[in-house]
């Protein structure tokens, strides 16, 4: 589901259906990689990996690992439309340059790519269900959450509620099947975590707490783990959790500008400004490649605690 987990905003509940970059985020968590010496390596899988092109796993390393949009959009060109993971990963770009556009006809063609891959998706979700049904029913459920993400996009959260809370029912109609084949598989309880911690954080019937259980205990790629926990407490206000899960997730990619940004957020919620102002600036000296809408937000977050640290030296 479209960014990956972009940490720019909590997710209150007035507006969790505009929340696509999260949401679409989960989505894309539900990815399957296969070995073997002349394949990529399954992130998720010691035992029993998954098939997956060279250049779909480079594109998985970019977004994730390295939170590189630019070096990800360039190897996804290089996918065809055949792999559910690719596909959803070029929904989730196409999403990103749609939001960040300001002229209407590049917006619309970007919606309309937008809409193509979202289709993809289900189509080698449906493919994939006759050679690996646990897999095929992941993918099947990340079609149906980028559906609901249109039908946000395109009729606005007052009009499209319903249909898109119609879309969210079938993301857990085929998790729930999923779950019935491979209860403990960390791809699986990856998305299911985020996506039960997003609805958790936002909607009155769900405990995110247990969603922070199931990416604590079964999910992977571990640092996807770690950072999908960090969001978790930082929303429910539980800053030392939050920040002892986001240097976990650091401390395997160190690097990655979005985790720098969310460790920011998160010290300046502690009241830490001086720290969390080193953090922004850090993230910020890989702002190239960056989404740049995800650009604007961490300079006006930057600004906000610039000012409050000068106030309480004052």
């Amino acid at each position: 589901m479209v960014h990956w987990l972009s940490p720019s905003q909590p997710l209150h509940r007035k507006n969790w259906l505009q929340k696509l970059g999260w949401m679409s985020g989960s989505a894309l968590l539900a990815v399957n990689l296969w070995t073997s010496a002349a394949l990529a390596q399954d992130p998720f899988r010691t035992s029993n990996p998954r098939p997956i092109s060279d250049r779909t796993e480079a594109a998985f390393k970019a977004f994730f690992a390295e939170g590189n949009y630019v070096a990800a959009a360039n190897y996804l060109k290089q996918v065809d439309g055949a792999d559910p993971l690719a596909t959803a990963m070029k929904a989730s770009l196409s999403y990103l340059n749609w939001q960040g556009e300001k002229d209407a006809q590049k917006q619309a063609a970007f919606l309309q790519e937008y809409r193509t891959y979202s289709a993809q998706t289900r189509k080698a979700a449906e493919k994939l269900l006759t050679t690996d049904q646990m897999r095929g029913n992941l993918y099947l459920a990340v079609s149906h959450f980028l559906d609901g993400a249109y039908v946000l996009i395109t009729e606005g959260t007052v009009k499209g509620s319903a249909q898109a809370l119609s879309e969210l029912k079938n993301v857990y109609q085929y998790l729930d099947k999923a779950e019935a084949i491979a209860p403990n598989d960390p791809e699986l309880n990856l998305l299911k975590g985020y996506v039960d911690l997003l609805t958790a954080l936002n909607l009155p019937f769900a405990n995110p707490n247990k969603a922070i259980d199931r990416l604590n205990k079964y999910a992977g790629p571990r640092y996807l783990a770690d950072r999908g926990i960090a969001l978790g407490y930082r929303d429910l206000n539980e800053q030392t959790k939050a920040l002892e899960a986001v240097n976990r997730a650091l401390q395997a990619t160190p690097n990655n500008p979005e985790l720098l940004y969310l460790k920011a957020q998160i010290l300046v919620k502690q009241g830490n400004h001086k720290e969390g102002v080193s953090y922004f600036e850090k993230a910020l000296k890989k702002q190239d490649q960056l989404p740049p809408m995800l650009v604007k937000q961490i300079n006006r977050e930057l600004s906000r605690a610039k000012r409050k640290l000068e106030n309480s030296n004052t």
